[in-house]
């Protein structure tokens, strides 16, 4: 009789790609380079890669004080798990300086997984689709522009009166390094 062969560890076994989307932002410094500089780290990020990205946009604090943030979206196609995607990207904030004095402070740079695939994630750590995505412009507008299939129905009435402008300059390139 043949051995049975050994199953391999989770951890070992190919997960399929997922499309995950990444809300990015920053208020402090320069926050252009700052969205520029996370759109070129989530493409290094190993397991994950870059699909597409908003252009930028500007737009005023939502329910805080400090100065305009710039803000886009990204897809990002990734074999992570959605728990080692947020470590990586807290670990880009890190990098860009990202302190967490008090709750909607003014930051160098703030990540925020919006998605992974079409799962729900409610754990003490990480909640997916993010809680209040359909409630913000700097998120719904510039995920109308690379995923508009996302976007909840009426999605502009939830946006009434905030302040969002799309930057003149052209979205982000996307390359590997």
């Amino acid at each position: 009789m043949a051995a049975k062969a050994a199953r391999p560890p989770a951890a070992a076994m190919a997960r399929s790609e997922v499309t995950a989307c990444v809300a990015l932002g920053a208020n402090l410094g320069d926050p252009v380079a700052a969205v520029r500089g996370a759109l070129d780290a989530l493409n290094r990020i190993p397991g994950a890669r870059l699909v597409r990205a908003s252009s930028l946009y500007r737009s005023a604090p939502h329910e805080a004080q400090g100065p305009d943030f710039i803000n886009a979206v990204a897809e990002v196609a990734t074999t992570l798990s959605a728990p080692d995607l947020l470590s990586a990207l807290q670990s880009i904030e890190a990098g860009a300086g990202r302190e967490r004095p008090y709750r909607n402070a003014p930051r160098t740079l703030d990540l925020d997984l919006l998605f992974y695939g079409e799962g729900r994630i409610d754990s003490p750590t990480l909640t997916v689709p993010h809680p209040r995505w359909r409630e913000r412009a700097f998120v719904l507008v510039p995920l109308a522009e690379i995923a508009p299939d996302r976007l909840p129905s009426a999605w502009q009435g939830a946006i009434a009166g905030q302040s969002i402008e799309r930057l003149p300059e052209p979205a982000p390139a996307l390359h590997r390094p």
